[in-house]
């Protein structure tokens, strides 16, 4: 779970560079990455108390 929030923080600070250097607009790319990120913490959660 880790690797897969890291990435996605890769990610999302790629997103924010091509803005930043104006690359491209990145705007709807932001949004898909938090609801990723939504999505992977909910997961983890479940897990979690799952297993205990």
């Amino acid at each position: 779970m880790n690797i897969a929030q890291a990435s996605l923080e890769e990610c999302r600070y790629y997103c924010l560079l091509s803005t930043d250097l104006e690359y491209m607009d990145m705007k709807g790319h932001l949004e898909q990455l938090e609801d990723v990120s939504k999505l992977l913490d909910a997961y983890a959660k479940s897990i979690l108390s799952s297993g205990s």
